[in-house]
């Protein structure tokens, strides 16, 4: 029956928007989340101070929109909510969320400027090393010690002494 279908499918000839809106209706839809491991020259840690979460310490991110790659929805959102540059570097992991429905890239990244401002989302920014960090989740942690791992790693390894010397993603906003 399934090879049946597929073939008339085949044979049909939509478009892509068509197909791609007859699969949704089928399929469970997800959140596809980002979350930024952004680090500045002293190799800390940007964390927020969120005004809705019960946790309210926890590393930038949000969602993305429509079209927009999980690199550009990372930027926009750190732009958004503290008025911080930023760019950023490699993706870290992916990861999903099976009570939620939800998708999650991480990605680590460089602080590049700009003024904190606050928003209606975070009322604090800080940058922290791992042994001043204020409380926040515990899978949060270990990305932070994953990500300084790798950051180690990759600039011992190809002898970058400056992050920032290396052509980027860079937002503007």
């Amino acid at each position: 029956m399934k090879s049946l279908l597929l073939a008339l499918w085949r044979r049909l000839n939509f478009s892509k928007h068509f197909q791609l809106n007859i699969i949704r209706m089928f399929q469970d839809q997800f959140l596809v989340g980002v979350t930024g491991l952004i680090f500045n020259e002293k190799n800390e840690v940007l964390v927020f101070k969120h005004t809705y979460r019960q946790r309210s310490w926890s590393l930038p991110g949000g969602y993305m929109n429509g079209k927009e790659h999980p690199k550009e929805a990372l930027a926009r959102e750190i732009k958004e909510e503290s008025g911080f540059t930023v760019s950023i570097d490699w993706r870290m992991k992916v990861r999903t969320d099976r009570e939620t429905a939800r998708l999650d890239i991480s990605y680590i990244g460089t602080y590049i400027g700009g003024e904190f401002v606050p928003s209606k989302e975070v009322s604090e920014a800080r940058f922290c090393s791992l042994q001043n960090l204020p409380p926040i989740r515990r899978d949060q942690l270990f990305l932070i010690e994953n990500a300084l791992e790798q950051r180690e790693h990759f600039f011992s390894e190809n002898s970058y002494s400056d992050p920032l010397s290396e052509q980027k993603h860079i937002a503007h906003f």
